[in-house]
């Protein structure tokens, strides 16, 4: 079967009291655990995990959880941690994260569980050995009866136990233990750790397959140089400070772009780099979107990558820079145009 063609055409392409509004919003089945909180839970068939990027490895691990569930007749769980454990444990820790928690938390609402449980992440949750979790936590919190674990996945203090070990104590407290098989297509592995570093690399088209969409950003708009505009190609500029995610190589890449209170998708080319044409220093991303000349400053702006087209280089002259702008903005027309751009690339929505 052919790749289905984009529709994007060349015209248009925090706080409890914000999440509260958020999973409101989105009409999501999401359960904020507080420490000591008993929710009234039905027996769930669970998996365990932070989920950054909710990848094909995540979906496939999921999936497992949801037919586990059915054929045990529980409801399907999947539970999650409001922040990375090395946030917690580590002090000088930048997470460079796939997806914020309020991404990640829709990624999850479109897969087929029934419940999503996000746990607060603190050092008194860290220092639980794997078989007080499983007590306190799984069994007697939240009521798990069947444990699906990851392929390699490890929990509770220092991850210093395994499979047998969670298999043992499972037995003792009455919760059944299942380990699912390895996700390998291709042979290649899927991770998030493999991800960031594609993405370190600007190996997006890799990444992107990985993932199973096309990686998106998010931050605000903010007043930069005039450059772009001055060369007829006007770009707005992300706040890089402001942005919580991995931010991707330095170079060029084709991009679909929406404002964060619209559903329109627009076709762009962003640059990341330090300006070298106008020798800048510090690093920037800027986005031209085409055929668009709204006003965005302060609003926050969601960004796809699609493909990579160029490493950054400098220009012996301002001319010579736009007649390449020209042949970028040429050639990410092409691969929308091309129908090379797959549908499933754009339905991770924000």
């Amino acid at each position: 079967m052919p790749p289905a063609r984009m529709d994007i055409t060349d015209e248009q392409t925090g706080t409890d009291g914000n999440r509260k509004q958020i999973y409101r919003q989105l009409e999501l089945n999401i359960i904020y655990i507080k420490e000591g909180e008993r929710p009234e839970l039905p027996a769930l068939a669970a998996t365990i995990g932070f989920f950054d990027g909710v990848h094909r490895g995540h979906r496939f691990l999921i999936g497992r959880v949801v037919d586990e569930a059915r054929r045990s007749g529980m409801a399907s769980a999947v539970i999650t941690f409001d922040r990375h454990p090395r946030q917690v444990l580590q002090a000088d820790y930048q997470p460079e994260l796939l997806t914020t928690l309020e991404r990640k938390l829709q990624l999850l609402s479109e897969t087929q569980v029934d419940n999503t449980l996000v746990l607060h992440f603190d050092r008194s949750l860290a220092a639980l050995p794997a078989r007080r979790f499983m007590d306190e936590v799984l069994r007697r919190q939240l009521n798990v009866r069947k444990l699906l674990i990851g392929y390699d996945n490890r929990f509770g203090h220092d991850r210093a136990e395994g499979f047998d070990d969670y298999v043992r104590y499972g037995q003792a407290l009455g919760i059944e233990v299942v380990r699912a098989d390895a996700f390998l297509p291709g042979g290649e592995k899927v991770s998030s750790s493999v991800i960031r570093d594609r993405i370190r690399r600007g190996d997006i088209a890799s990444a992107n397959r990985l993932l199973g969409y096309a990686y998106t950003i998010e931050s605000t708009i903010v007043r930069g140089y005039g450059n772009g505009h001055r060369l007829g190609f006007p770009t707005a500029n992300l706040d890089m400070a402001a942005c919580r995610q991995l931010i991707p190589a330095a170079g060029v890449y084709a991009v679909a772009v929406r404002q964060k209170d619209s559903s329109e998708w627009r076709r762009g080319m962003m640059n990341i780099g330090t300006r070298p044409t106008f020798n800048g220093k510090a690093m920037s991303m800027e986005v031209n979107i085409f055929r668009f000349d709204g006003d965005i400053y302060d609003k926050p702006l969601a960004v796809s990558f699609i493909a990579k087209i160029r490493d950054e280089r400098r220009f012996g002259s301002l001319e010579a820079l736009a007649h390449q702008l020209e042949q970028d903005r040429e050639a990410i027309n092409h691969l929308f145009d091309a129908g090379q751009i797959r549908q499933q690339q754009m339905e991770a929505r924000l």
